[in-house]
């Protein structure tokens, strides 16, 4: 039997750090643990001493507490980056756990990932080079679906295209061919659009998107000056979309973008949210929370 795993400080673990990588999860607690063996196995280069917020809402007991998970704590925590484990009970919605995670973390930047995706190494760094030189609001990398690697979606294809230069702010609406770029995001197309750009080992490339699911670094400060999740109270706890919510407002204000290769993998596991009454992001777009793409790419004052 492996010994009590202490959850730390929530104190202690909001220092300022460039990035914290925050982790909301239900009731998963094998795929909970390898998305952390994930994070485990990424470069000690520039991401050495990176934190890491899971913030648990299981039915029954924390996954973080199953030995698998435990285990992988220990080893991110015994490779240098500092481990905080929380739990938010009653649940609110997905938006309220998203507020709740940001409000955990003084970092520079933050890494929303989803409890069941599993990132290759390098991925962390890739995303952190670009965002910086992008100087955008947020970037991301999709989740493959490989169980789909053979199921090639060539009218997929049409819709990437890549950022000529720093991208600049937008808000794609229903109905746009720019809220159909969520298309390349399917199955496995992002995999097939990159195997046919051939890129040199080391090269990324910036994509425009409508927004992206499962693994999305925002700078913290932008995304709070954006409205963060705070949206959260206005919604039936019953939403879904919350992610997409607050990357159109982001984009709107700062810019944002995809960054092509992905080595983000979705587990494929099912659904833990069955129950949907309301997409956030019609709520966002409907009261002028994302009120539509400005000039202003100047960072905010850093909130404490």
């Amino acid at each position: 039997m492996s010994r009590p795993l202490d959850p730390g400080n929530r104190d202690d673990f909001r220092a300022p750090r460039l990035l914290d990588v925050l982790v909301p999860t239900r009731d998963r607690p094998a795929e909970l643990a390898v998305t952390l063996a994930g994070l485990a196995a990424q470069q000690r280069g520039g991401t050495a001493g990176f934190g890491v917020v899971v913030s648990d809402q299981s039915d029954d007991g924390p996954g973080w507490a199953e030995p698998a998970a435990a285990a992988m704590v220990r080893v991110l925590r015994h490779r240098g980056h500092p481990v905080l484990l929380t739990r938010r009970l009653p649940r609110r919605g997905l938006a309220e756990h998203r507020a709740y995670l940001l409000d955990a973390s003084a970092a520079r930047y933050v890494l929303f990932l989803d409890d069941d995706v599993w990132l290759e190494p390098g991925t962390i760094d890739r995303l952190l080079t670009a965002i910086g030189e992008l100087d955008c609001g947020f970037v991301g990398n999709a989740v493959h679906g490989l169980s789909y690697l053979d199921d090639v979606r060539p009218e997929t294809h049409r819709h990437y295209a890549e950022w000529p230069g720093p991208p600049t702010p937008e808000l794609p609406r229903p109905g746009t061919p720019e809220w159909d770029r969520a298309q390349i995001h399917s199955a496995a197309n992002l995999l097939h659009v990159t195997a046919a750009r051939r890129l040199p080992p080391g090269q990324w490339r910036a994509y425009k998107v409508s927004w992206i699911g499962g693994c999305v670094l925002y700078d913290r400060s932008r995304l709070r000056a954006a409205g963060g999740f705070d949206f959260w109270h206005r919604l039936d706890p019953g939403h879904q979309g919350e992610d997409v919510a607050a990357q159109l407002a982001v984009m709107s204000r700062y810019a944002g973008a995809g960054v092509l290769p992905s080595g983000a993998y979705h587990l494929e596991a099912p659904t833990t949210v069955t129950e949907r009454t309301v997409e956030a992001w019609e709520a966002v777009l409907a009261d002028g929370s994302a009120t539509g793409p400005s000039a202003d790419r100047s960072p905010p004052p850093q909130p404490g």
